[in-house]
């Protein structure tokens, strides 16, 4: 029951900010995203990785792995696009 419940997340940690990177890339615009709600999942991904090893959960850890990248790429992005984040 529980490799379920992992898959399920480790699924959706890889899906869960796929669109809006996917989106930001084809306009190049990041406007609307909040850098807070980025940097939250970028520093949750991480305590929850640490947080995996520490149970050996390789589904915790994987999953988060997964959510951390996508969620870097994203702080990435709205460095790169956002107009506000251009001037520094």
């Amino acid at each position: 029951m529980k490799e379920i419940f992992g898959t399920i997340a480790l699924i959706t940690a890889i899906i869960g900010l796929l669109p809006q990177v996917i989106k930001s890339y084809r306009t190049k615009s990041t406007d609307d995203v909040s850098m807070l709600m980025l940097w939250n999942y970028f520093i949750g991904s991480v305590a929850w990785i640490v947080h995996g090893l520490y149970i050996s959960s390789t589904y915790v850890v994987l999953s988060n792995i997964f959510g951390g990248i996508i969620s870097a790429i994203s702080i990435y992005q709205k460095f790169k696009y956002d107009k506000k984040y251009k001037k520094l």
